[in-house]
């Protein structure tokens, strides 16, 4: 379920699974190996579920950076975690 009321989505888990597999080898085209770092950003929607299975899946570590944080605290936070790649 989404932030606004009546927003969701269902899916299966074989739905799942295949989107997170896809989304792992689109982070290991992108150089993203097991124990790298990952910061993530984005709202409360179904491809950060994605994203964050998929770092778990290939063995990269991943930070949820949430939109509540100001800019500055954002860049802290991302530079901070060392991150090799920032999913927006």
């Amino acid at each position: 379920e989404g932030n606004e009321p009546g927003d969701s989505t269902k899916i299966t888990y074989r739905e799942l699974l295949h989107r997170v597999c896809q989304f792992a080898n689109v982070l290991r085209s992108q150089g993203v190996k097991k124990g790298d770092r990952v910061s993530i950003y984005l709202p409360m929607i179904l491809e950060l579920v994605v994203a964050m299975l998929a770092c778990a899946r290939i063995g990269a570590l991943h930070s949820v950076v949430f939109a509540g944080f100001s800019a500055d605290s954002l860049c802290e936070r991302i530079l901070d975690c060392g991150c090799s790649l920032l999913i927006t």
